[in-house]
């Protein structure tokens, strides 16, 4: 009786590590399930708005015109600051936090603020007077249509102070997801959609009435959508006592530039911005073929892109978004049996998920598109190369959406350099699929440039990891997937034959039907594919809460 009280309290003390492990796990899943919901709201939203904007302007050279110059921000958006900053900016805030404490971490916050601020307003003015070159630099096969080279200047110049409200969008996600309040950073996106929504359905009728073209409409509900995002990150800020504090004075920008944080932020944005300039320059040479090839082309790949980032934010973003300051967290512990079982954790969930989703893009890319865009000014042509772009990204798509997970593995260790190196690799062997591909698949070919190119990234990654000892595989992966294999198998044989069996082109005009058809598809493919893993082993429940 004497020993049994010591016996009782070992075992409590043996469980409570259990517990608290279990504890984070299934936290980490409710803040990916979070997003993933979130996000899911947000591309629901992005398909009403480019099958409205299909619908009204279908594909051509001014729309092509307009997705260059929507891309010109979005490219310096991704490069510096949902890229190289965010990469660098949330571990080390996590870390200081971890460290130093709140307060601490709250001055930090304010002196990047103030630097990120006067930088993207430089960066605004100066996008807006050299739209004519960037244009060039981006699509000088715009050349083809006189009226669309010079609406993609003009939009360029109108669209380019984007990239000023995203930014300070990305400093204030850093902050809240560092805090782990994920909402709000997952649901702004919609808020674009939403107004990009509103100006192709009301804005260009009347922009066509004033005699203006319709095309402009959209520009005018991207700059809306910029401010409308900015602006609710401000109350969830301020409850959280977290809203920067942006100096205009000379000294204090000084001081700000020369504090030990946020030296060490611009020290690993150096070779971040570098890897992630890497991929940017690929997109830049792609789009530059592409602007040289028919009319549309960009207009197709742009389509396709909707398409296939659909499950890279649902299922990538979301996981990277979570991981990357838990990753951080774990590092500034030394807890690395954590680290790398998070990372485990990631990718079984990325293989489970994404890699039925890239089979669906790859055999059933033509109902997809038709059901999605088939309508108004788009025409059947039109479906069938989008569709070949589409089929393009689904070579890749486990790919695009492992690097998700693998690269916060290096930047939450502050390592950028490896990254880079890989990306380096990339660019050079994606242009030499370019080369070879272009001329015998055309615009497709940029598409499986990209996807082939992401599987080489992501194996590198994966590589990478494994040698530096950050990931040690735990058992039982030859057996998932095996598994996966055969689950995917079975369901891309039902997609096949689904995809063959009805003339989705056909059924235009029967748009309800259609819709219904592919839902139906669809949702029996995914009861197959959950049926056969389950009947085969894999228990779902048990992994995503592992």
């Amino acid at each position: 009786m004497l020993l049994a009280k010591p016996l009782i309290v070992a075992n409590r003390s043996d469980r409570q590590p259990q517990t608290a492990a279990t504890l984070r796990r299934v936290s980490l899943f409710k803040s990916a399930s979070i997003v993933s919901l979130l996000t899911l709201v947000s591309r629901i939203t992005g398909f009403a708005r480019e099958t409205l904007i299909a619908s009204v302007f279908g594909a051509s050279a001014l729309t092509d015109a307009f997705n260059v110059a929507f891309r010109i921000p979005n490219l310096f958006r991704r490069l510096f600051a949902e890229g190289a900053f965010s990469q660098a900016f949330v571990p080390v805030l996590a870390a200081t936090r971890a460290e130093k404490g709140d307060a601490a971490t709250h001055v930090l916050i304010d002196k990047v603020a103030t630097l990120l601020a006067w930088a993207v307003l430089l960066a605004s003015v100066l996008g807006v007077l050299g739209a004519p070159w960037l244009v060039w630099v981006m699509a000088s096969g715009l050349r083809q249509s006189p009226q669309g080279l010079q609406t993609a200047i003009n939009l360029t110049g109108f669209m380019f102070p984007y990239i000023a409200f995203m930014s300070m969008v990305a400093l204030s996600a850093g902050i809240l997801n560092t805090w782990r309040r994920f909402a709000v950073p997952a649901a702004t996106p919609v808020l674009l959609n939403i107004c990009m929504i509103g100006s192709a359905w009301l804005g260009a009728p009347w922009f066509e009435a004033q005699g203006i073209a319709p095309i402009y409409s959209l520009a005018a509900g991207v700059m809306l959508g910029g401010v409308l995002q900015l602006a609710v990150q401000i109350p969830a800020l301020l409850a959280l006592g977290l809203l920067p504090r942006i100096s205009v004075s000379p000294s204090q920008i000084k001081a700000a530039w020369q504090d030990e944080g946020t030296r060490k932020i611009l020290a690993m944005m150096g070779p971040a911005l570098l890897g992630v300039g890497v991929a940017q320059l690929s997109l830049v040479i792609n789009t530059q073929i592409a602007s040289h090839l028919t009319p549309g082309s960009v207009s197709w790949i742009s389509y396709a892109d909707r398409l296939m980032e659909f499950p890279i934010a649902l299922l990538g973003v979301a996981l990277g978004v979570v991981l990357m300051p838990q990753l951080a967290a774990a590092k500034a512990a030394a807890d690395s049996e954590r680290y790398s079982a998070m990372l485990d954790w990631g990718l079984r969930l990325v293989l489970v998920l994404a890699l039925p989703c890239a089979v669906a893009l790859l055999v059933f890319s033509t109902p997809l598109v038709s059901v999605l865009y088939h309508y108004g000014a788009f025409s059947s042509h039109d479906v069938q190369q989008t569709s070949l772009a589409l089929a393009g990204y689904g070579v890749g798509l486990l790919g695009l959406v492992a690097i998700k997970v693998l690269a916060p593995g290096f930047y939450a260790n502050q390592d950028t350099r490896t990254p880079v190196r890989i990306a380096v690799a990339v660019l050079v062997f994606t242009q030499l699929m370019n080369w070879l591909l272009v001329p015998y698949l055309a615009h497709a070919a940029l598409t499986l440039s990209i996807a082939l190119g992401a599987l080489v990234n992501a194996l590198g990654l994966l590589i990478g990891l494994q040698r530096q000892g950050q990931f040690k595989p735990l058992p039982g992966w030859p057996r998932l997937v095996l598994q996966v294999l055969l689950a995917s198998g079975l369901m891309a044989a039902g997609l096949y034959w689904a995809a063959s069996h009805w003339d989705w082109v056909g059924l235009h005009s029967q748009v309800w039907l259609r819709i219904g058809l592919m839902a139906g598809v669809l949702c029996v493919a995914g009861v197959v594919y959950l049926v056969t893993l389950r009947v085969i082993g894999v228990d779902l429940r048990a992994l995503l809460r592992r």
